[in-house]
């Protein structure tokens, strides 16, 4: 299977399915000499793990990371870092209906187009957990770019028609509410709608909102790897994104010039803009300011209302799917998205180290 690899200087390949022996990954070009143990990626682990709460899927996984290689005496090595987590609670079984038809709003249809052949087992490399690879690198990468200054934070903005007030914005809840809103009375809310669509058989989608505070200006390539296209192309290939925006995004389609325009000021000797509508980048490179990203969550596909389908030889079934699943899988998705935007940061930021003759001749220069 081609295309699970994803970076330039520094890159990270996943491997494994939901309900094999295990998943994980491994992230090469990462530096020597960064401090690195177990409880540092265990913590974002921990973040999208199942079964913590009323809006995740009650499927039990410790997700108890292991690291293989690329660490030694608590350090990088600037070997690849090879990653591993074991699934511990696959009920496989609960899929066994469905490896003769095809789930509306899965890829079981197009893996079949594609390979003539499919793991049906929580649909194999096409489930959420293969995102625990992602994850776990970059929590590595979250790491680094601490050290230099840059945080990443991702939070739910919304669910379904719940929406956080910004004006209530606390850090803090993001990690402590059941949706990753850091809006306590959103949360609350929001928490109340899920409810109901699992009264009702259903599911919820919702916007992820990610922004990234401290990247210099002056990330990203021109053309083809311009930073926002970078980071769309690395959002976009979590599962259940479909649509991502950088700063105001859509709406500028309705904006004039002279509303969409950040105009430029001087203050206390450094060039600032007063305003961030297009979210931090500007002509693919980073422009000093907050980047800011949103993407668009599907609701969950797997749901007990009965639906229409065809089996793989066209005879039409009704189906209700049951198992294991999210009623909304925004809460969980939260912190891959935060590891998806820091491994292209950093990875941005690498690359950028060959962007001027300068930092080359002036690093290596010797009196």
């Amino acid at each position: 299977m081609a295309g699970s690899s994803y970076g330039n200087h520094l890159s990270i390949t996943t491997w494994g399915e939901s309900h094999g022996p295990a998943l994980g990954a491994t992230l090469d070009g990462f530096p020597a000499g960064m401090n690195l143990c177990v409880s540092d990626i265990q913590k974002y682990l921990d973040r999208r793990k199942p079964g913590q709460s009323e809006a995740a899927t009650p499927r039990k996984e410790a997700d108890l990371v292991e690291i293989l290689s690329g660490v030694f005496e608590g350090r990088t090595t600037g070997t690849p870092i090879s990653v591993l987590v074991r699934n511990t609670s696959q009920h496989s079984d609960d899929y066994r209906d469905i490896a003769g038809y095809y789930r509306p709003g899965h890829a079981d249809y197009t893996y079949d187009m594609k390979y003539g052949f499919r793991d049906y087992r929580g649909g194999g490399r096409s489930s959420g957990r293969e995102t625990i690879g992602r994850v776990a690198a970059g929590a590595v990468c979250a790491k680094m770019l601490a050290q230099m200054g840059v945080d990443v934070c991702a939070y739910t903005h919304s669910i379904g028609p719940v929406q956080i007030d910004h004006a209530k914005f606390d850090r803090d809840q993001i990690l402590k509410s059941a949706t990753g809103m850091p809006d306590a009375d959103a949360n609350a809310r929001a928490i109340q709608y899920i409810s109901e669509c699992r009264q009702q058989e259903n599911s919820a989608g919702g916007i992820i909102e990610c922004v990234m505070h401290g990247v210099p200006a002056g990330i990203g390539d021109p053309v083809f790897r311009k930073l926002d296209a970078m980071l769309a192309n690395a959002v976009m290939g979590i599962g259940a994104v479909k649509a991502v925006e950088i700063g105001d995004g859509c709406a500028v389609s309705n904006y004039l010039g002279s509303e969409d325009n950040d105009e430029f000021a001087s203050e206390n000797n450094h060039i600032i803009k007063t305003s961030n509508h297009a979210g931090g980048i500007l002509g693919g490179i980073s422009d000093g300011s907050n980047i800011i990203l949103r993407c668009f969550i599907k609701p969950t596909p797997s749901i007990s209302q009965t639906q229409h389908t065809v089996t793989q030889t066209g005879e039409p079934v009704s189906v209700n799917i049951h198992g294991r699943h999210d009623p909304v899988v925004v809460p969980r998705a939260v912190v891959v998205v935060e590891c998806m935007c820091a491994i292209t940061i950093l990875d941005a930021m690498m690359s950028n180290m060959t962007a001027r003759a300068s930092y080359l001749t002036d690093f290596y220069h010797r009196s």
